[in-house]
């Protein structure tokens, strides 16, 4: 199973449908490629992101993920139905799936590993209490762009081991010009994005994002999110770029395509 192989699925629904290729450099290599679909209805949207490592580092970390959300709209507000992960490590795959009632009520979640059922036992649901999923909460920040142009989300979102604050925050506006690395051009406003630990599972010693999200603070600069309009959908903003500082040099994530339909 790869990132193309478990592609978006397909949308047939009135509406518009913002698809969004980009490739992911670390360090000035090309190690990533990345999907965004974005389904945008008057009461519903369904929001997909799918992505696998590519070249050399593929060679050396043969990974693969997808995401999806889909719920309820009311206005800019996000209420999701269900929340979807799939990463693909090392030929093992471990699926997550979170269900809610489209009313900001948490229902159920389910951990499987190659098909097997293995939730944990002792899943604390009381973390999730007033939470949403990360591709929910950042759907509400890019509808809230268009009028406001402010970064201001703040959202409690729950991964099954606890729970934690997904805050935009600080921002700029600028114009961005097309290079031979990024398709866009034109008017974005630029978020520092910060995952701050709330209750659950954390470690005393930062891992995984949060060790990175570290190492960009101590240079300086939390990972950055350029978000920007597209013709033809001009009431969602989107990401065209990221930057994120490590001690191993600095990732950036580039627009390389997009289509409106």
């Amino acid at each position: 199973m790869t990132a193309t192989s478990a592609g978006a699925e397909p949308i047939k629904a009135v509406g518009k449908t913002s698809v969004l290729t980009y490739d992911v450099y670390a360090g000035g290599i090309h190690a990533m490629n990345a999907k965004l679909s974005v389904h945008k209805e008057a009461t519903k949207y369904n929001v997909a992101l799918t992505a696998e490592t590519q070249g050399m580092l593929k060679k050396l970390a043969n990974w693969s993920g997808k995401f999806q959300s889909q719920g309820n709209l009311s206005g800019v507000k996000t209420f999701p139905l269900s929340h979807q992960s799939a990463s693909v490590w090392k030929g093992s795959t471990q699926s997550k799936t979170f269900k809610y009632d489209g009313k900001s009520r948490f229902k159920s979640y389910k951990m499987t590993e190659d098909g097997v059922d293995k939730t944990p036992k002792d899943v604390d649901l009381s973390l999730a209490k007033g939470t949403t999923d990360i591709l929910s909460a950042t759907l509400h920040l890019m509808l809230t762009m268009p009028k406001d142009k402010v970064c201001k989300g703040n959202d409690l979102v729950f991964d099954g081991d606890r729970n934690y604050r997904l805050v935009f925050k600080g921002t700029q506006i600028e114009d961005l010009v097309a290079t031979n690395y990024n398709i866009y051009k034109g008017e974005a406003v630029s978020c520092s994005v910060e995952v701050v630990p709330e209750k659950g599972k954390w470690r005393k010693k930062p891992r995984g994002w949060l060790s990175i999200q570290e190492q960009g603070r101590n240079k300086g600069s939390l990972p950055t999110v350029w978000f920007g309009a597209l013709k033809g959908q001009p009431d969602v903003y989107v990401p065209v770029k990221i930057r994120i500082k490590t001690d191993y040099g600095t990732l950036f994530m580039h627009l390389t395509s997009e289509k409106v339909s």
